[in-house]
Order: C-alpha cells, then structure tokens, then sequence
C-alpha cells in the first residue's frame, strides 16, 4: 500500500515542471486605481465562496473551509493589447492596468437582498453564468479565468463565479475532492437563490476538472429534493470533466425529469485527467473519452448530451486541460451559442479549418469550412433524447436506469 502510494505520488510529481512555468505573483486582489485614459475593460463579477477568509485584503480568501459561505463584489480591469485565451498576470505588484489583469474593486456582499440589488444592477438580458473553477486554482486563479472566459467569450450574461475550498497544491487532489463534497449544499442553495429572483430569466452553469463533480452532485441533489432540476438553469457545460463514466451516468439520471441541456468538452490528450485516472484506480475519466467511437457514441447521442472533441485543438496549456478557455474559437463558441442554446450544426457556425460535427451516425462539415471527419479537430455528437430499453451495458444502463435507489441485498 505505502509503495503504491509513493507510485501515485510520482505521477503527480512528474507533473510539475509543467506547472513551474505557470508561477505568478500571489495576493493580486487589493485593488488598484485605474488612470485616466486608459485603454482597458472591466468585468464585474459576483463572487460567491465557502473558502475560509484569509484576513489579508491581497488575498481575501484561502483555502481551508468555512462553514458560511461568502459573498463579494468584484470588478477586473482587462488590458486592451493581449493575446485571446491568456491571463496577462502581473509580473510584479502592484498590476498595471495597461499591460496586466488588475482587480479595481472589492465590496463585501452581506445579505441575499444585497446580493440581488447586485443582480438588477448588472443584468445582462436576465441571462445568467455560474462558472465552477476545478483542481488546484486559489481564489485569485478563478476570479481572473471567469474573467477572462467573459470578455474573450463575448457573452451577454451576468457572471456569478463560485469557488470552492481548494488548497492550489498539486498534492492535494484529495483534499480538493473533499471540499467539492464539502461544497455542494451551498452550490445547490446559491443556484436555488438566483434562480427564485424574478429578474434571472435563464442560468447556464459552466463548471471546469474537479468543479464538474461539484456541478454534477449538486444538480442530483436539487433533483433528488423536489423531482428535477430548476426550470430556470436551461444548460449544463462540463469543461474536461473529472469524472468516474460510470458515477456522471448514475448523477445525470437521478436528477429527474426535465433535465438542462448537458454539453462536454473531451480531449484524450489530457494529462490533467490521465494522472486523476491513475489517483482513483485507472478508472476512466468521461473528459478522456472518444465520443466518436462506441460505446460512447450512440449512447451520449440517446441521451441527448452533446459531446465537443478538443483533442487536435492546440493551445499553450502543456497539460492539454484548458482548452475550453484558452482556444479564441472554443471559448467564444460557450459564449454565443451553447449559452443561448442553439444547435451547433447549422450553416452559421465556423471554428477553423476541418471541424466537423458527427450527428445520427454521419459525419458533415460546420459552417464554411472543408475537411473530412478523419481530419477534424472537433468533433461534436449532438441527438435529441430518444426513449429505448436497457441493453445491459455499462454506461448505457445508468444513464437510462431507474432514478428511485435499489437495496444492495436485490
């Protein structure tokens, strides 16, 4: 046991160098004053965690777990000249606007009536983003990816970003994981809060890794308690999902009847989920999968969930784990079309060269570009949802099995 452990951990440990060159300044969230003139955009963000403050206004929160959540109000000033799908860190402290991501406001939110005031002041067509950072990121990492992801994104949302207790150490996956478990009441009641204020008309929840569990416990709790999810959160997008296959099938059923529209973004390149499947036995991760190729296939189209194949798509992320953010034309795709929940395979659609989409068994070009399947750095399996009987096999029972609990004794 004690040498399979030390196995595991020198999986984890090969996986730092390829985090070393991703070091940044810490304690980047004291605000700083814009100067006038300035050439920069700013996101306003509504912050909601179960991270223990940390009593430092550089950092505003930790990583250890508080029994009450949290809420703040934050604005992120974003630098005119810079590269789609970066974070410009600073390389010093404090930012400068003009070349760095800079945190320009912090107010503490200190009521749910506060909280919605916030809301009516920054709708966006009533349409709402709760992002879900992942594994390994500080408060301060998921404050500037939402950032990011909004601007570079183009979306017309409110952005509602909640961060869970992680610790941001590679060796810390289990600690991590825990807190997700230790979080999902508070997400379960944050979703419930906005979702009743009559100014929200629609929620899209876009979770990222480990926060992907989180998403998906959540959902199945809100689910089990009254029969289904909430009307209101129309769709569900699992960026490179760190789930057990078998565990999402059984999460995705038990949330009842209707459920949102679930999109996942794949990459079997991802180095990320290939050390996560050692940590929990070799049991594979559904961002890992091939949705072209059976079982997967016809069993994501039965029921109904669209599955985007990142895996030729190229980005500067040596682990391959962050695509969906750091692709110009991926991140833009969650901001004007999954969010509002159109089809992505119709003729106004075109992410570069080769994309192609695989609906009903067939295979067809996205938009203007050329290019056969083989060649595609996208694939995307999208299907209506289609009743059928059990077959017997793995994922395909759980995702169409019965919600109700069966003893273990039967």
């Amino acid at each position: 046991m004690k040498l399979l452990r030390l196995t595991r951990l020198s999986v984890l440990m090969g996986f730092l160098p390829a985090l070393a060159g991703c070091g940044h300044p810490s304690g980047v969230m004291q605000p700083v004053a814009l100067a006038a003139g300035k050439s920069t955009t700013q996101v306003d963000m509504l912050v909601a965690t179960t991270r223990q403050p940390s009593g430092d206004p550089a950092t505003l929160f930790n990583g250890e777990r508080s029994p009450k959540p949290s809420m703040t109000d934050v604005a992120v000033s974003i630098p005119s000249k810079r590269e789609p799908g970066t974070v410009q860190w600073p390389q010093r402290l404090p930012p400068n606007p003009a070349t760095d991501f800079a945190v320009t406001r912090v107010k503490q939110i200190d009521t749910i009536p506060e909280g919605r005031a916030w809301f009516r002041q920054h709708i966006q067509g009533g349409h709402a983003l709760v992002f879900i950072h992942g594994f390994n990121n500080t408060y301060e990492d998921s404050v500037f990816r939402l950032a990011q992801i909004v601007h570079d994104s183009g979306m017309q949302a409110t952005p509602i970003l909640f961060t869970w207790p992680s610790r941001a150490q590679l060796t810390g996956y289990e600690y991590d994981k825990e807190s997700t478990n230790y979080s999902r009441t508070a997400l379960e009641q944050s979703l419930r809060v906005l979702a009743a204020d009559p100014d929200v008309k629609d929620i899209t929840i876009l979770a990222h890794s480990m926060g992907t569990w989180l998403a998906m416990e959540s959902l199945r709790q809100m689910g089990i308690r009254d029969g289904h999810v909430n009307a209101k959160i129309h769709n569900v997008i699992l960026a490179s999902p760190d789930i057990d296959i078998q565990v999402f099938a059984k999460q995705y059923v038990e949330m009842g009847e209707p459920k949102p529209k679930f999109t996942i973004f794949v990459s079997q390149d991802d180095r990320a989920l290939a050390a996560s499947s050692f940590i929990t036995g070799n049991v594979s991760r559904l961002g890992a999968i091939d949705p072209s190729k059976e079982p997967y296939r016809s069993r994501l189209e039965k029921a109904g969930i669209t599955a985007i194949d990142l895996t030729k798509v190229k980005t500067g992320d040596s682990l391959h784990h962050g695509k969906f953010a750091e692709s110009p034309g991926i991140v833009q795709l969650i901001g004007q079309r999954l969010m509002t929940g159109q089809t992505l395979t119709d003729s106004n659609i075109s992410l570069g060269q080769g994309v192609a989409a695989v609906v009903g068994g067939t295979a067809r070009t996205v938009g203007t570009v050329a290019g056969a399947a083989v060649a595609a750095p996208l694939t995307i399996v999208e299907q209506p949802m289609r009743k059928r009987q059990p077959t017997g096999t793995e994922v395909e029972d759980d995702l169409e099995s019965d919600r109700k609990p069966t003893p273990l004794t039967q």
